[in-house]
């Protein structure tokens, strides 16, 4: 999977993209387990590992649990679907051919862009990770459509080859609990990332990039995993007082683990 092209793209710009790498009812079976889950959680049932992040936009909103939903996290452990995605060969292939034959996937996080939703700043996603070792890599399923109109990514090409930056808080209305910004590097050169249900966006864990308002009338959704080498020492626990990461072994020796509910 890890050819010299997209070799040489993630050397050079931090990412590369997988055309259709998943079947269109993935992501249909994808986005229904979800919205699912999402109606449990607003209700106050228990969803096991799962946490739900509502939109601070949209937390009155008419409509489903879904519509009101920010990020599902927590989902590659429990719930068979993610799971088994977050092991399909196919994908453990890329990623091992960055990281090394011993993978864990550490995160994971369905992510809802719903109509009237902030984007999210520029960040690098390394920010959120204390780790003794990097990189990281994160891997975007859309399981819809990413358009200029519904708030998809934007990367700034060749940043992952910048340090951690130092950031600001998000000072928005409606901001989302966490949300950061970096305003101490020059953006010129981003690119927007628009994707169709089933493109895979592989990226660097220092790449910049930020997302859009969802300015359509319909839901941006995508499914995002990230994973790190066996054995990273993961001090979020002990810098934050908390964490929602989650190290599920996933390839050892290069070979997928089989047990890894």
């Amino acid at each position: 999977m890890l050819d010299v092209e997209r070799r040489s793209a993630w050397e050079r710009d931090g990412f590369f993209i997988l055309p259709r790498f998943a079947e269109p009812g993935v992501c249909k079976a994808m986005l229904e387990r979800v919205s699912e889950l999402c109606a449990r959680a607003e209700s106050g049932e228990n969803v096991a590992r799962a946490f739900r992040m509502p939109e601070p936009a949209l937390r009155d909103a008419p409509g489903s649990a879904a519509e009101r939903t920010s990020k599902l996290f927590r989902v590659h452990r429990d719930e068979p679907i993610f799971r088994t995605f977050a092991r399909e060969p196919r994908l453990l292939a890329c990623v091992s051919g960055i990281l090394g034959p011993e993978l864990d996937c550490f995160l994971s996080q369905f992510i809802f862009k719903n109509p009237g939703a902030l984007g999210q700043p520029w960040h690098q996603d390394a920010y959120y990770f204390p780790f003794d070792r990097g990189p990281q890599v994160g891997v975007w399923l859309a399981v819809t459509e990413a358009t200029l109109e519904n708030g998809p990514l934007w990367v700034l090409p060749g940043s992952q080859r910048e340090p951690v930056h130092a950031v600001e808080p998000d000072h928005r209305a409606h901001a989302q609990f966490g949300y950061v910004e970096i305003t101490d590097h020059d953006m010129t050169g981003a690119i927007p990332v628009l994707l169709e249900p089933g493109d895979l966006l592989v990226f660097h864990g220092q790449l910049m990039h930020k997302s859009t308002d969802n300015l359509s009338r319909g839901m941006r959704a995508a499914m995002v995993y990230h994973y790190g080498e066996a054995g990273t020492v993961d001090a979020t626990l002990e810098r934050k007082g908390y964490t929602i990461n989650d190290w599920l072994p996933v390839l050892r020796a290069g070979v997928p683990v089989e047990d890894a509910a």
